[in-house]
């Protein structure tokens, strides 16, 4: 089953960040890789990213068959995705066990969320 690992950027993780030395921070970001690797090695890994600041994002709308693009900022938000895993695994456990791993989940907490299967609705 496929598990998507959720990592927020918000008030405290950017309070958390602010307190850590150029090294902390270097270190952090090669936890981050190793544990790609890690996963990759196991044989879960299915992709893991970190993503650009929400100011680069832009929204794709469809009006009256007319696809709209538009620009950011958008609306001051106080948390915003800053990073996923998508793995592939045998349990919620094993999920909660590979989450456990990710560098935040030791100062502000990681999103483990089930990613639905709809390979057996009938369309």
């Amino acid at each position: 089953m496929k598990y998507l690992i959720l990592i927020q950027s918000n008030e405290k993780s950017l309070a958390v960040w602010e307190t850590l030395s150029r090294q902390q921070r270097l270190d952090f970001g090669k936890g981050h890789r190793a544990l790609s690797a890690e996963m990759a090695e196991a044989g879960v890994l299915a992709a893991s990213e970190g993503l650009a600041d929400p100011a680069l994002a832009s929204r794709v709308f469809v009006r009256d068959g007319e696809t709209i693009v538009s620009d950011g900022p958008f609306a001051e938000a106080k948390e915003h995705l800053a990073g996923f895993y998508l793995i592939d695994v045998d349990s919620a456990q094993e999920a909660f066990a590979w989450a456990a791993k990710v560098p935040d989940a030791a100062t502000i907490g990681v999103e483990v969320r089930p990613v639905l299967d709809m390979s057996g609705w009938d369309f």
